[in-house]
């Protein structure tokens, strides 16, 4: 049995740093997602400055902002989501690979899969970026100390910008098509999950995805270019809450904090409170991983909420960066806070009881790690006997402990405190063989007449 779960564990490990990897490209950026969130929710032609009644003519100083009326194609939501955006993502990834200098050639080879589509480029950026960061390292690492002295500059500088060249072609006549059919290919999966009011399920893809610290990778990779192509149709787009809900992992926070035992107990309080209100998702995947069975809660929770969000017709304006409940409502379009406010609880409410019952510890365990026997248990028969015997003497007969005879005891037998056997050993110069440890066994020879 051991042979068959070592590969899965080192599976999932593996797949857990891939996750943590692509989240690490986009977690850096986030302030950028919020400002371009910000100025969407506010400029754009359905956003709150227009239904407010400011700017909201056609050759307004909103409209020039947010790229609609006589100004439709230029602003600053259409460029920022569609060049700045992935190209942060990518300089982070080639960085994160490279330091500066292949944060640098990854930009450069993410702007070549930027062009060479008309969708917003976020998955082609977390595969040139870091791929950018790590061809760049190979590439130095040919002539790597063989540069004379005076020369290091013009080298540097010339290989990155021939390298960013080649990589920023490759993606545009290579990566983007690939990268634009993989993406056509997940609307059409979307399209047919709507048009078949089959859009809960994608539950059953995102709750696990997201434990395995995808989740960033999916919203902003997947997610995010097919509601904003929605959004700019519509003013709005359920897609933004498909995995931002906080809801399924505030029920699993509070199951622990009122079922669970032990330092989970102890630590999902302030976790539900950084998961809510502070948009962390991330922080609630280590309990899922102590009990896997809790995924399948947070799998119906993250059904029910995007139930409720279908039955209401309710969407965000942009993406909700990160997923707390400030974010959420900060995005919401008009007419759509009473369907994400119940979309939440609802989640938070299927979760909960899902994950009540697995939280509590039915096998003497406490916060996930098994109690310690009694006594340990050491090889030997000798040390099997006396652990037996004290088992045997462990009280007067009226429920309380002897100390005093299990102390004669351990001295007789040349116990420990802690229960282990002192090593036997000879005493130099004297011949007599005594125990190592607090107590010795002989401390003069045995003398026969």
């Amino acid at each position: 049995m051991s042979t068959q779960t070592a590969p899965r564990s080192g599976a999932r490990v593996h797949v857990q740093k891939f996750g943590t990897f692509l989240s690490n490209m986009v977690m850096p950026n986030i302030g950028a997602f919020i400002a371009w969130g910000l100025i969407t929710a506010l400029f754009i032609e359905v956003g709150w400055l227009p239904e407010l009644g400011i700017g909201d003519g056609a050759d307004s100083w909103v409209a020039k902002i947010g790229g609609w009326g006589d100004f439709a194609g230029g602003g600053i939501v259409g460029p920022m989501i569609t060049y700045l955006l992935p190209i942060l993502i990518g300089y982070t990834g080639g960085k994160m690979i490279y330091d500066t200098r292949g944060g640098v050639v990854g930009a450069i080879a993410t702007m070549g899969v930027i062009a060479g589509t008309e969708i917003p480029m976020f998955m082609g950026a977390m595969i040139m970026g870091p791929l950018g960061g790590w061809t760049m390292q190979k590439v130095d690492s040919l002539w790597d100390g063989k540069i004379k002295p005076g020369f290091e500059m013009l080298v540097n500088n010339f290989s990155a910008g021939i390298w960013g060249m080649g990589l920023a072609v490759f993606g545009f006549f290579g990566m983007s098509p690939i990268v634009t059919w993989v993406a056509d290919r997940l609307g059409e999966g979307v399209d047919y999950l709507v048009d078949n009011d089959l859009l809960p399920l994608t539950s059953v893809i995102i709750e696990p995805a997201k434990v395995l610290f995808l989740n960033n990778a999916i919203n902003h990779g997947v997610l995010t270019p097919l509601g904003t192509n929605e959004a700019v149709e519509a003013g709005k787009s359920v897609l933004f809450l498909l995995e931002a809900n906080p809801g399924p992992g505030l029920g699993l926070l509070l199951a622990y904090t009122v079922f669970g035992k032990g330092p989970a107990k102890a630590s999902a309080p302030g976790a539900a409170i950084i998961h809510f209100f502070g948009g962390i998702h991330e922080i609630y995947f280590p309990y899922v991983l102590m009990k896997p069975k809790l995924i399948l809660a947070t799998m119906a929770g993250g059904m029910t909420g995007v139930f409720i969000n279908v039955l209401f017709d309710v969407g965000l304006r942009a993406p909700a960066a990160p997923g707390s409940v400030f974010a959420v409502y900060a995005q919401t379009a008009n007419g759509s806070f009473l369907g994400v406010t119940l979309s939440m609880l609802g989640a938070a409410t299927v979760s909960f009881p899902g994950c009540g019952l697995p939280a509590q510890d039915r096998q003497g365990h406490r916060g996930g790690r098994p109690a310690r026997p009694r006594h340990r248990r050491h090889g030997g028969d000798e040390g099997q006997e006396v652990l037996g015997v004290l088992d045997a003497h462990r009280s007067d007969g009226r429920g309380r402990p002897d100390r005093q005879r299990r102390l004669r005891l351990r001295r007789r037998h040349g116990l420990l405190g802690d229960g282990r056997l002192g090593a036997a050993q000879e005493d130099p110069g004297s011949g007599v063989r005594r125990r190592v440890g607090h107590q010795p066994v002989d401390r003069q020879p045995h003398r026969h007449l």
